[in-house]
């Protein structure tokens, strides 16, 4: 991702391509995230995404409105397609 400051970006998928092959963070549709390689990609923003970590955040709410801690499921996945009508973001990974 050093490339960034140095390719010329004409348009918001470009920055996606210079992702190719490199760790991404995804941000979903109901409070999940991914953080996997980045393999393909398209228009749609569907994704293909390797060695992927599945986060999930969940806050739940006691009967009188109250909520809880949050808590976080995870999951690991080999090689994971996301459809893109829920993908909100996409952001090189924080090493």
């Amino acid at each position: 991702m050093d490339d960034i400051a140095n390719a010329s970006i004409s348009e918001p998928l470009d920055l996606v391509k210079l992702a190719l092959g490199e760790r991404v963070f995804v941000k979903l549709r109901g409070d999940r995230t991914l953080s996997g390689v980045l393999h393909a990609y398209d228009a749609h923003m569907n994704l293909v995404l390797s060695q992927v970590e599945e986060s999930i955040h969940h806050v739940d709410v006691t009967d009188d409105g109250q909520a809880l801690p949050p808590r976080v499921e995870r999951r690991n996945v080999e090689m994971l397609f996301v459809r893109g009508d829920g993908v909100i973001l996409v952001a090189p990974a924080q090493q």
